[in-house]
């Protein structure tokens, strides 16, 4: 994997303890993620496997991110609360059936907040 190297000439002690922070919270996601979603080692062997694989975990990074961002919640809180909620659709002839559990407000007003589109302030 190719590493990429930032040079910043006299970084303020704030963007050096921000970096920091940022890396940790990066370390912290996967650590989470891998037990959380019970993910296992994968090992890839071809470039183009690889590059897909990391694109998905950026991408679940991110999407982790905004689920954080905009409910406040955990993504570990998130996962648990809303795994446990099922919809089910059979189709039977022409009609359409959908049994679903019931989501409890938190979990209804969460997924409001996520898919409700953001104004951006800046």
């Amino acid at each position: 994997m190719e590493r990429l190297h930032h040079h910043v000439a006299d970084p303020s002690p704030q963007f050096v303890i921000g970096a920091y922070r940022r890396l940790f919270r990066i370390e912290a996601s996967f650590r989470m993620s891998k037990h959380d979603l019970a993910a296992r080692p994968i090992y890839h062997h071809k470039r183009e496997s690889i590059d897909a694989h990391l694109s998905i975990v950026f991408a679940a990074l991110a999407i982790g991110g905004l689920i954080e961002d905009r409910t406040g919640w955990s993504i570990r809180k998130f996962v648990r609360t809303a795994r446990r909620y099922r919809t089910v659709q059979i189709r039977a002839g022409q009609q359409l059936l959908t049994a679903e559990d019931p989501l409890p407000d938190d979990l209804r007003k969460a997924l409001t907040l996520i898919t409700s589109p953001k104004v951006r302030t800046n």
